[in-house]
């Protein structure tokens, strides 16, 4: 319902295309002015892909996404204007299927990946500070039990 497929769009084989997915033309010329889409290509509710554009085999494009750059195979794409994520989708054996065209994990977030990352070295910080403090208060002891002159 709602898929705007354009004139000169070319899609492979077993995709999928959610609803309100537009495969438009990015600026008006002659010639291809639409995306070709490759094979096993999930494109999420919402996306938009404008021009004479490839979107490579096994991409997958997050929902709400606008593409106006080439894809390369086996990406994933989320935003606006679209960008990569870091996670490369995997082959294994079993088909493995994601609702809306992107893994429903928080893997996908740069923003909290790297959040995590600032948290765990926080931590580990405190925790050296801790043992460096614990340490000269040691430190303090031993030096007030010594005698003066040693």
């Amino acid at each position: 319902m709602g898929v705007v497929i354009g004139e000169t769009a070319e899609i492979g084989d077993d995709c999928y295309l959610y609803h309100q997915v537009t495969l438009g033309v990015a600026r008006t010329s002659s010639g291809k002015r639409h995306p070709t889409i490759g094979n096993n290509v999930i494109i999420g509710a919402g996306a938009k892909v404008l021009g004479p554009i490839v979107v490579g085999d096994n991409a997958r494009i997050g929902s709400n996404s606008v593409v106006l750059e080439p894809v390369p195979p086996d990406t994933t794409v989320v935003g606006m204007p679209a960008r990569p994520v870091d996670r490369k989708l995997s082959h294994s054996a079993t088909p493995h299927f994601d609702p809306y065209g992107m893994p429903c994990d928080d893997s996908l977030d740069p923003l909290l990946r790297d959040l995590e990352g600032l948290r765990a070295e926080l931590t580990e910080v405190e925790a050296r500070v801790a043992r460096l403090a614990s340490a000269q208060v040691q430190q303090r002891r031993t030096e007030q039990r010594m005698p003066a002159g040693d």
